[in-house]
């Protein structure tokens, strides 16, 4: 898949079907043995009849894992599972400090406007393209799933005049806000990157915080990336959709340091190794992806100083 400036997706096409292969490994998690989240909304968000196609290719990918309990696919659900939880657990500690708004950058096929547990008066925006938004609007009201906070549905390109549209919809840069970036990051530019960190920080009040996964600074990233496509162009997993391969749509240039960026800026900062994570909730990573370089996240949190109210917490 070639990435240009202005390119454009929904739900079955280029960087937007790489929502639903996440949203179907959080199923996948739900309805295993020892589940460490539950997202029962995430199987009726793939559960669309134009999905067939990928529903069926990432079927028979399980299917060929069944029995490894180390496959790609394996380890996929638990780093899928381990993030998940990783920023719920941020969003719980936002509302308990007080924070009211929260914005998901990128939201794709996210769930947590419709199952997480939100106070009263929470306003969650979920900003991505207009047709992926438009999708999960459409499919969850068939199935007459409810919001159980204010959901705020904002379709616009990040690489576009996003403030102006989040504003327009209602947010409040008065209000401290939680912000998450999540499986996010890898599908910019640097440029792009760096653009949307300053919109964000200027859109910040005292006590925002952020929570953000960066794959910058992990050991052995953009090795793992490079001998992942070089085996997929070999690889027929998805048949001939090239697009369902997330590395396909990743930038080359995605080089920006989500966690220096924000430090440089006055946020107060701290770093999570996934895996250390990982380890902590019982999902540690055996081996490294297909016995390659090691290919791992880091958890940026991140909160803007302010005086009082929402800054308290470990956030």
């Amino acid at each position: 898949v070639t990435r240009s400036d202005d390119d454009a997706w929904d739900v079955q096409t280029g960087v937007g079907s790489t929502a639903v292969i996440v949203a179907a490994l959080r199923a996948a998690e739900t309805n295993s043995a020892n589940p460490l989240v539950r997202d029962e909304v995430a199987e009726l968000l793939i559960s669309a009849p134009e999905l067939e196609g990928t529903r069926a290719s990432i079927a028979a990918w399980a299917a060929s894992s069944e029995h490894q309990a180390d496959s790609d696919y394996r380890r996929l659900v638990n780093y899928h599972a381990v993030r998940t939880h990783y920023f719920d657990r941020f969003c719980a500690e936002s509302s308990a400090a007080g924070v009211q708004q929260v914005v998901i950058l990128a939201a794709g096929l996210d769930s947590r406007a419709y199952r997480l547990a939100w106070p009263a008066g929470t306003a969650v925006y979920e900003i991505d393209m207009p047709g992926v938004l438009e999708y999960k609007s459409a499919t969850l009201a068939c199935h007459g799933a409810a919001p159980t906070a204010v959901r705020r549905a904002v379709g616009v390109d990040l690489r576009k005049d996003w403030p102006g549209a989040l504003q327009g919809n209602g947010f409040d840069s008065a209000k401290p806000t939680a912000w998450l970036i999540e499986g996010l990051l890898p599908f910019l530019s640097a440029r792009a990157q760096h653009d949307m960190f300053a919109r964000l920080d200027g859109l910040s009040a005292p006590a925002s915080r952020l929570a953000a996964e960066d794959f910058v600074g992990a050991v052995g990233f953009q090795q793992a990336v490079e001998q992942q496509r070089a085996m997929d162009a070999g690889d027929d997993r998805w048949g001939d959709d090239g697009g369902l391969d997330p590395g396909d749509v990743w930038h080359d240039d995605a080089n920006s340091n989500c966690a220096d960026w924000f430090r440089s800026h006055s946020w107060r900062t701290t770093c999570l190794d996934s895996r250390e994570e990982a380890e902590r909730l019982g999902r540690p990573a055996r081996s490294v992806l297909r016995g390659q370089a090691p290919m791992f996240a880091n958890f940026i949190a991140a909160i803007k100083p302010g005086a009082g109210g929402c800054e308290s917490g470990e956030w």
